[in-house]
């Protein structure tokens, strides 16, 4: 799973098999280290309801979705899930969970062979 941070949005794609676990198992989690005893954890989780939504718990970021929208994304050829998060005093977090596609071009050092194919290669 690889996540991206910028400003006030918080993007997190999913390799083919990472969608199978989270369709499975309701829960998804990777993290990056930083040292010993150092990491940050982010992870999708599947809820029995309510909105899609992000928070902080420990040292990382759990995205959640709502259990009906989380098995259409799984279950279809549907991209992404795009939400915003409100975060109090009028500002808002974008949330943007996405299906990882290959490249149109072939980079040195990505390894693509969980990703999904990508619709635009028409190769």
């Amino acid at each position: 799973m690889k996540l991206r941070i910028r400003g006030n949005s918080v993007r997190l794609r999913l390799s083919r098999s990472e969608v199978e676990a989270f369709e499975r198992d309701g829960r998804v989690e990777d993290s990056a280290r930083f040292g010993p005893g150092a990491k940050l954890t982010y992870a999708l989780e599947r809820t029995s309801g309510g909105a899609v939504s992000a928070r902080l718990e420990g040292v990382g970021v759990v995205v959640s979705i709502p259990a009906e929208m989380a098995a259409t994304w799984c279950g279809s050829e549907q991209v992404g899930i795009e939400a915003e998060h409100p975060c109090g005093d009028g500002e808002s977090l974008k949330i943007l969970v996405e299906k990882d596609f290959t490249c149109l071009k072939t980079r040195s050092g990505e390894d693509e062979s969980d990703a999904f194919p990508n619709p635009h290669d028409h190769c």
